[in-house]
């Protein structure tokens, strides 16, 4: 049997009278992979009622308008009405991500105790991971409805909004905070629903627009205010009070802007009014599986639940701005 040797040139990265350089690593790994969006922090998170998750919208008080109606005070004659509620479901989807671990690789790396954390921090990523999928599906979930599924995705808050029917468009010529504070003027003075706009949500390249318009036009400095964990952004000034501008990345828009066809797509919403009904849990949970023939530890994640925006066609507004 001939013995095989590897040639400590191929691993040295220099060899010489008094010195062999070897190749060392830092033992924290460079990391600002995005992971998760403000969006999914921000709405509610409430249980599921089952599965399709239920509730019911009133869309109307003491229907119909001669219910409530002036009368000759010596001939009252009341019409009888009822209140008008509209039943609503949320099927509940499936999001999962696994994760596995050999254990000749990690019997390898705990005898090197270069990267002894690192085992944790790829279960944590994965976990991350997971999450940043549900934070892009909360907005661009593909499915299209929420009484007849036909995906297995989320019916994206986006969408819902954009089916809601309530879509404005900026054209090219006219100013975006003008636009977007008329926009929300409109939706407070709604006689029928008592709506109160909370965030405006845009690709941080049309929030830059809005910045730039307000410091040419105006000579204003949008101010800043903490929405969540530390993370500050500028606020808009409007009939709702000041909303905050939040970037959120998942949010994509087409075109050039400056190019006269570019659409970028911004969101104004009541963030009490969209609600993530979960199963069991909100957060993800993670199950370690037995161990297989191959001696691989096998963590699966998991989490249930679904995304719903109540009131799409008056509570929240997407607003197309064409630059």
């Amino acid at each position: 049997m001939t013995a095989q040797f590897l040639d400590l040139h191929a691993a040295a990265d220099f060899i010489g009278p008094g010195a062999i350089e070897i190749n060392r690593y830092q033992t924290e790994i460079f990391d600002i992979v995005r992971r998760r969006g403000a969006f999914g922090q921000r709405i509610k998170q409430v249980p599921a009622t089952g599965h399709p998750s239920r509730f019911f919208e009133e869309t109307a008080i003491n229907s119909p308008s001669a219910a409530n109606a002036f009368v000759d005070p010596r001939n009252i004659v009341p019409t009888a009405g009822s209140p008008t509620r509209v039943e609503r479901s949320v099927p509940l989807k499936a999001l999962v991500s696994q994760i596995n671990y050999n254990l000749f690789d990690v019997e390898v790396g705990q005898q090197q105790k270069q990267f002894a954390y690192l085992q944790a921090k790829d279960l944590a990523d994965s976990v991350e991971g997971l999450m940043r999928t549900h934070d892009v599906a909360l907005w661009n979930g593909n499915d299209t409805s929420l009484s007849a599924p036909t995906t297995t995705q989320y019916y994206g808050a986006a969408a819902q909004i954009n089916d809601g029917g309530n879509v404005v468009t900026i054209g090219t010529s006219s100013s975006i905070v003008d636009g977007l504070k008329s926009q929300i003027a409109s939706m407070v003075a709604n006689s029928s629903y008592e709506v109160r706009p909370t965030a405006i949500y845009a690709n941080p390249v049309l929030l830059d627009l809005i910045d730039r318009e307000m410091k040419s036009e105006f000579n204003v400095v949008l101010q800043t205010a903490e929405i969540t964990g530390g993370f500050r952004v500028k606020m808009l000034s409007t009939q709702a009070g000041d909303l905050p501008l939040i970037p959120e990345w998942a949010l994509s828009y087409t075109g050039t802007p400056g190019s006269g066809t570019a659409q970028l797509p911004c969101y104004i919403v009541t963030e009490d009014l969209i609600e993530y009904h979960w199963l069991t849990d909100p957060n993800p949970r993670v199950f370690q599986l037995g161990l297989q023939n191959s001696l691989a530890a096998q963590h699966v994640i998991v989490k249930f639940g679904a995304v719903v925006v109540k009131g799409p066609s008056y509570a929240h507004c997407k607003v197309v701005v064409d630059r």
